[in-house]
């Protein structure tokens, strides 16, 4: 017997089919554009992701050599959700994490409603990002849209209800919409009443494990599938991937590096203070039974080196095509090792954590005729690196000192990229076995829930950390000088700005 999980992202989906002692069968996976009709809109075609999904589901399981699977969980991206009417009909374009056309809405709604009032139940700070400030905005610009809609589904319950099931949200992924209390688990009445909508809109919200149904018969034919195929509630990508990589308990923290860099700690009680309210840091369900987690991010992450590699990449690119190697790996390979003299704010795109600041944009400060491409996509890195750090200095200050960091993602198989993180943090970091988290950690709870067995329990038997990258001292030292130039770049930068719009 086996078990599957797909991990459905901003600019690809995942599916891995793991046998029962967590041994990856078969990973496959299918890549999707991200849209951009108006600055500052990222939009998904939910049906392309949707069928993404189908496609990589039937191809992992066709490769995993006839070991039938009997229950799949679902990892995706947060906030982003798709309008769908009673037909089944999706009549939008989801709206994903960095997607900043409610920038405004965000401030002048949470400034109505109380920002305060709005963490105390959702654990979250206002940001565009949000479901919340989403669906405000298709509410006031896109009203027949609003009023066409039956549902209201972030990806996973789109996937679920693709599958034949009556769609149920993970109280992870719920977390994520700012609609949802996070410490009684249930929708937030005074939210939605504020916004003007039923929860009867939205999926009901279930513990992450929880069996929502079986894929449907012809569905499960259509796919490879063995009839009465179980699907779990899974969750949010971070601590779906947290899961994954084994951090099921305080001072440890997940370093992911996909589209958006994060990192993921776990705690054993919801934490509410001053000191993570005022740098971003929200509380919410961890994907671990009884856990809780906070997500420090930033919203440039692997997207940026995407950016680097369609921009200045051709080369690599070529080379790829005509090898087959991983054209990432041949620009990282190229990439200096040592620090570089420049110093680069990573906001191009919103920034995540500690400043949730949509506008400030991002910048490259050092630049001479003699920088070469190389050293600028280790500047790049560098500034997303130095990023993560003063966040990690925050959770230190607040409490939540990480130990122990484990990497997953794409960036985590590259060893000189994981070296460079390790450097800046000035921490050491794991790397594991199976690099793709997300999938492992909903195929832990697919097991747990057909099986009985914890999820605590198969993270210990399953995960398997592989190498310690220490920081090297001297890198480390220019690290911990350049972080005091970094710390007060950005409010140098929003300063010089705000004069400029002034002026």
């Amino acid at each position: 017997m086996s078990y599957l999980g797909i991990d459905i992202g901003t600019t690809g989906c995942k599916a891995g089919v793991f046998s029962a002692d967590g041994r990856l069968l078969a990973l496959a996976y299918r890549e999707y554009p991200l849209l951009s009709p108006e600055l500052g809109w990222a939009e998904l075609d939910s049906s392309q992701v949707i069928d993404a999904c189908l496609n990589v589901i039937q191809e992992a399981v066709s490769a995993s050599g006839g070991d039938a699977v009997r229950a799949m969980g679902i990892s995706c991206q947060g906030e982003a959700f798709t309008p769908v009417d009673r037909q089944g009909t999706y009549l939008a374009n989801a709206m994903v994490s960095s997607d900043a056309r409610a920038a405004a809405i965000a401030v002048e709604w949470s400034r109505q409603f109380g920002a305060q009032r709005l963490y105390e139940r959702t654990g979250h700070t206002p940001h565009p990002m949000f479901t919340l400030y989403k669906l405000l905005w298709l509410r006031d610009h896109r009203p027949e849209v609003w009023a066409r809609a039956d549902k209201f589904y972030c990806f996973e319950e789109l996937l679920q209800a693709r599958l034949g099931l009556q769609p149920a949200i993970s109280w992870p992924l719920a977390g994520r919409t700012m609609l949802f209390n996070v410490r009684e688990h249930r929708w937030e009445q005074e939210i939605l009443a504020a916004l003007g909508m039923e929860d009867s809109r939205l999926a009901p919200p279930v513990a992450s494990g929880t069996v929502v149904g079986e894929v449907a018969p012809s569905v499960a034919a259509e796919l490879g599938l063995s009839q009465g195929v179980k699907v779990v509630a899974g969750g949010h990508d971070q601590p779906c991937g947290a899961l994954g990589a084994g951090v099921v308990r305080p001072a440890m923290a997940m370093y992911a590096t996909g589209t958006v860099e994060c990192i993921c700690p776990a705690f054993a009680e919801p934490i509410f203070n001053e000191n993570l309210m005022r740098s971003n840091l929200c509380t919410y369900d961890h994907a671990a039974p009884g856990m809780y987690t906070t997500v420090a991010f930033s919203l440039t992450g692997g997207n940026l080196l995407r950016w680097f590699r369609d921009q200045w990449g051709q080369p690599e690119m070529d080379e790829a095509r005509r090898s087959g190697a991983d054209p990432y790996d041949l620009l990282l390979r190229a990439m200096p090792s040592e620090p570089t003299d420049l110093t680069v704010l990573p906001y191009f795109t919103p920034s995540g954590t500690p400043y949730f600041d949509p506008e400030t944009p991002g910048a490259i400060l050092g630049l001479r005729l003699s920088t070469t491409r190389g050293q600028v996509l280790r500047g790049l890195l560098e500034g997303v690196a130095l990023e993560m750090r003063l966040n990690v200095e925050i959770l230190d200050q607040a409490g939540l000192a990480i130990r122990e960091f484990r990497a997953i993602g794409g960036g985590a198989k590259n060893v000189k990229l994981t070296q460079l993180k390790a450097d800046v943090l000035d921490r050491p970091i794991t790397t594991l076995a199976v690099t793709e988290a997300g999938c492992l950690g909903v195929a832990m709870l697919a097991c747990a829930a057909d099986t009985g067995a914890a999820p605590q329990d198969l993270a210990a038997a399953w995960v398997q950390p592989q190498q310690v990258v220490e920081p090297d001292p001297n890198r480390a030292k220019i690290y911990r000088e350049k972080s005091d130039v970094y710390r007060r770049l950005y409010p140098w930068l929003k300063h010089w700005l705000d004069d400029v719009h002034r002026g």
